[in-house]
């Protein structure tokens, strides 16, 4: 059974931490609480259009107007995706925020509005041979290879790579080997058809090496690969410390196997209605409606009825 929402009770308390920071002086209804949400099916339906090919949608005018009132009323709201800093690029500007933005599936922090990394925890030099070791092993996996500055290397691609870069917009290089490409390397990303996604996983958990990584499917063709504890999680903490709000002030959102590290942690973690089982059914995961029908601004009139 899912979570509810936080109590009238603690939201007062989160408001009157809020006027302590602030010398007694009363602030907005969210100050003090930090919102983290996926982008991808969670902020913004793209499912559509990675499978499709078509163009991606913008934020939903009711989620844009919600969050610029969260935000008005003190909130900090903060993006934590899988997409990498070129793929985010294309996105950003769309999206009303004023936090730092967790990449690469976990493995940097980045500040949009000053364009510079505030954390990074990219992959070992020792993850060079077991990328290429994959790749050599299973031809029909592709990987793509992402970096700190704007580029993207791609071994072995496929056409789930280049639906991929379809809906990302990013221009991605496609090499022969691991020997063309340059380090750091922030992280990898295994795709495949959906139907050969479960060998994939499987070939993974069977390497010594497995649990040197963070490994985890980010969608039905997609599977993470980072750095040990670079996981939204992990980075969100950080994140949190960063900004100075403490755990229980923090509220997570996202759909799939990589949120939930994020979602566990926060002291209210939500999940759109089409988020997948596992996620859904994690416990303590509040479930909303669905990304298609505004998760995200629901959210927050829940939060907001809460306090009031």
């Amino acid at each position: 059974e899912a979570a509810s929402p936080p109590s009238p009770q603690r939201r007062r308390e989160w408001r009157q931490q809020a006027q302590r920071r602030n010398g007694g002086v009363t602030m907005g209804i969210f100050d003090g609480m930090l919102l983290v949400s996926d982008f991808d099916n969670t902020l913004v339906y793209t499912e559509e259009a990675l499978r499709l090919c078509v163009d991606m949608p913008p934020i939903s005018p009711r989620n844009r107007a919600a969050l610029k009132h969260f935000m008005t009323e003190g909130g900090i709201f903060s993006v934590a995706t899988g997409r990498a800093k070129p793929a985010f690029d294309t996105v950003v500007d769309d999206i009303p925020m004023n936090g730092p933005t967790v990449l690469f599936n976990g493995a940097a922090i980045y500040d949009f509005s000053r364009h510079r990394y505030l954390y990074t925890a990219f992959l070992p030099e020792a993850a060079r041979a077991h990328i290429a070791q994959v790749a050599a092993e299973l031809p029909a996996v592709a990987v793509e290879l992402y970096h700190d500055d704007n580029s993207i290397h791609a071994l072995n691609a496929n056409d789930v790579t280049r639906r991929h870069m379809h809906v990302t917009h990013t221009p991605t290089v496609e090499v022969a080997s691991m020997d063309d490409v340059p380090s750091p390397i922030s992280k990898a990303l295994f795709s495949t058809e959906e139907e050969h996604l479960p060998m994939l996983l499987e070939y993974l958990r069977s390497q010594p090496w497995y649990d040197g990584y963070e490994v985890v499917p980010s969608a039905v063709t997609l599977v993470e690969l980072t750095a040990k504890g670079a996981n939204k999680g992990g980075m969100v903490v950080r994140m949190a410390q960063m900004l100075g709000i403490s755990r229980e002030n923090v509220v997570c959102v996202g759909d799939h196997a990589n949120d939930i590290s994020m979602l566990t942690w926060a002291g209210l973690g939500c999940a759109p209605a089409n988020a997948i089982p596992q996620v859904r059914e994690t416990p303590g995961v509040h479930v909303l409606p669905d990304c298609r029908e505004d998760a995200i601004a629901a959210l927050i009139d829940e939060l907001e009825k809460a306090l009031v």
